[in-house]
């Protein structure tokens, strides 16, 4: 079989080269890129994200990033964010008293862990439920976190003939969404390629599904 194609959205912020280097060792042809043409055409589209949640919304606007994971997931196409890049799918963001806009993928906001020690740094352990695909196999593994915000709630309600989204938590101070999985966009808040084995097998689970 011919290996997946998979663009890792370059737009200027995110662990763009470790991600890429991830989803080869997982299997995927890579290209790192921000252009329109290969991002759409890709069979799947990784959203990286470090920083600043407005910093990232507005890094990927600025390249129609937003349109881009749009017009893909109204066509059924997958993608997947990683850390602020699963962040700003949510509708908005809260830190240090400013609000910033998402993508409004899902609605929602992003707020401050209520934990003694932030960031949240290393290594912990998620609940994931037994039909998540991404954490076929590995659903008892540790994965690498750097964090300080998440979403803490699901807003989202599965209506008429749609699936309901999966949803994997995990705990630090305050109980937070690890992953989710929802139609052909997924998300984690941890990162795979931080996560050693565990994480080249969930991207493996990934591409499986793209």
């Amino acid at each position: 079989m011919t290996a997946p194609s998979v663009v890792v959205f370059d737009y200027g912020t995110g662990n763009v080269h470790s991600a890429a280097k991830a989803l080869e060792s997982a299997g995927a042809r890579v290209r790192l890129t921000d252009d329109r043409t290969a991002a759409m055409e890709a069979d799947g589209l990784v959203v990286p994200g470090v920083g600043a949640f407005s910093s990232v919304a507005d890094a990927l606007r600025s390249v129609h990033g937003d349109e881009i994971i749009g017009r893909r997931l109204a066509g059924g196409r997958a993608v997947l964010g990683i850390c602020v890049g699963m962040q700003v799918l949510f509708e908005r963001s809260v830190e240090r008293g400013s609000r910033a806009d998402g993508l409004g993928e899902w609605p929602g906001e992003v707020r401050a862990l209520e934990a003694d020690i932030l960031p949240h740094m290393g290594w912990n352990t998620v609940d994931a439920p037994e039909e998540s695909v991404l954490f076929s196999g590995i659903r008892n593994e540790r994965f690498y976190f750097v964090h300080s915000f998440a979403a803490q709630e699901w807003e989202l309600e599965a209506t008429g003939r749609h699936q309901p989204p999966v949803l994997t938590w995990a705990e630090h101070g305050s109980r937070f969404l690890a992953a989710v999985e929802n139609g052909p966009l997924s998300a984690t808040q941890f990162h795979p390629e931080k996560s050693g084995e565990a994480g080249i097998r969930l991207l493996r689970n990934w591409l499986g599904a793209v």
